[in-house]
C-alpha cells in the first residue's frame, strides 16, 4: 500500500512591525480551527494563482483592514504535520495604511518583541519568533591584538553602525585573555543595547553571562545535544546541507552559511553563490545569515533569497 500523500498547503504570513520597531502584531486563531486558541502571525492560505506577497496583501485586507505599502521577505518555513506539509512564506511588513483590527472577529494585539515568548504559538511559527527577534546584520569581530583598539572599534560599530548582534571571535587569545575581552565587550554591548555571543566553548557561559554561544562548524558536528540553556541564543557556522541539518537537530536559533563569495581569508574555498545559498536556506528551518564577502549593499539581495540578513567582519570592523 502506498504511503499517504500529504496535502501541501502554502500560507503567507506577516510580521507587522510597529513604527517604533519594538512591537509586532499577532492574532489569535478561532477556537473552531486547527490549533484554535493559539496565537499566530496574521495571514492565510494562498489561492493557486497567487504569489506570496499578492496573497498576503489580500489576506491582510480581509482579516485586518490594512493595505501593505512596503514589505520584505523574512523567512520561509517548511513544516510537517501528520496530515499535511505546510510552507509558511513569511514577510516583514514595515509600512502599511489603516488601523488593524479583527475584521473576522478574531483578537489582535500589539505585543512587545521581548514578550513574544509568553504567547503560545503553533510549532510551525517558532522559527518566525526567532527571525522577528533578530536584526538583519551580524557583526563578527576581527582578530585584534591590542585591547584598547579592539574596544574603540567595537564601540564605533555599536554607536555609528548601530550593531545589535555581535559575535566575539578572537582565536589568537588564550582563555584568560578571551574571558577578559568578553567581559569588556559585554559591558559595551549592554551599554548600547546589543546582544553578545561568544565564539568559544559553551562552558564559558558559566563564567561570562553573555547572550549566547556561536559554535564553530567543528564544535557543531561534535555535539549530540544542545549545549546551553534554551534561554540563551545558540548559533552555528555552517557551510553545507549536513551542517545546517545538524544545527537544526541541536536546536540552534540561527546560523551563518558561507562562503557566498571568495574571501581574502579563505581564497582556496570555492564560493557557493546565491543560487546554491537559496537552495540550502529554503530547508534550513531557522534564520540564516549570509557570510563571505558580504557588505551592506548585499542586504536586500540576501533577504530576497531567504536570508535573515548579512554577517560580516570587514564591512563593520573599521577604524574609529
Amino acid at each position: 500500500m502506498n504511503a499517504m500523500v500529504k496535502r501541501r498547503v502554502h500560507v503567507a504570513a506577516a510580521a507587522i512591525i510597529s513604527a517604533d520597531g519594538d512591537h509586532v502584531l499577532i492574532a489569535r486563531r478561532p477556537s473552531n480551527v486547527d490549533h484554535g486558541g493559539l496565537w499566530e502571525f496574521p495571514g492565510g492560505k494562498l489561492a493557486p494563482y497567487e504569489t506570496g506577497l499578492g496573497g498576503l496583501k489580500r489576506e491582510l485586507h480581509e482579516e485586518l483592514g490594512v493595505e501593505i505599502q512596503r514589505a520584505q521577505p523574512l523567512i520561509r518555513i517548511h513544516h510537517e504535520y501528520p496530515d499535511k506539509h505546510i510552507l509558511l512564506d513569511v514577510w516583514q511588513v514595515h509600512d502599511f495604511s489603516g488601523e488593524p483590527f479583527g475584521r473576522e472577529g478574531q483578537a489582535v494585539r500589539w505585543v512587545p518583541m521581548k514578550d513574544l515568548a509568553n504567547y503560545p504559538f503553533p510549532a510551525a511559527n517558532l522559527p518566525i519568533l526567532r527571525a522577528v527577534a533578530l536584526p538583519t546584520e551580524y557583526l563578527i569581530t576581527a582578530e585584534e591584538e591590542e585591547e584598547s583598539r579592539f574596544l574603540q572599534r567595537l564601540e564605533r560599530a555599536l554607536v555609528e553602525d548601530r550593531a545589535r548582534l555581535v559575535q566575539l571571535r578572537a582565536k589568537q587569545l588564550d582563555e584568560a585573555a578571551y574571558l577578559s575581552r568578553a567581559e569588556d565587550a559585554l559591558a559595551l554591548c549592554r551599554k548600547h543595547g546589543a546582544r553578545l555571543l561568544l565564539n568559544a566553548e559553551p562552558s564559558l557561559l558559566e563564567r561570562v553571562d553573555a547572550d549566547g554561544i556561536h559554535l564553530t562548524s567543528e564544535r557543531l558536528m561534535r555535539l549530540e545535544r544542545r549545549p546551553i540553556a534554551e534561554g540563551k541564543w545558540l548559533a552555528a557556522s555552517t557551510h553545507d546541507r549536513q551542517q545546517l541539518l545538524q544545527a537544526g537537530k541541536l536546536g540552534c536559533d540561527f546560523a551563518t552559511l558561507s562562503p557566498l563569495r571568495t574571501t581574502p581569508s579563505h581564497p582556496e574555498v570555492p564560493p557557493m553563490g546565491w543560487h546554491d545559498f537559496q537552495q540550502l536556506v529554503e530547508r534550513a528551518a531557522m534564520p540564516v545569515f549570509a557570510l563571505g564577502g558580504m557588505t551592506r549593499f548585499d542586504a536586500n539581495h540576501a533577504r530576497a533569497v531567504g536570508a535573515q540578513g548579512i554577517a560580516s567582519i570587514r564591512d563593520f570592523w573599521k577604524s574609529p
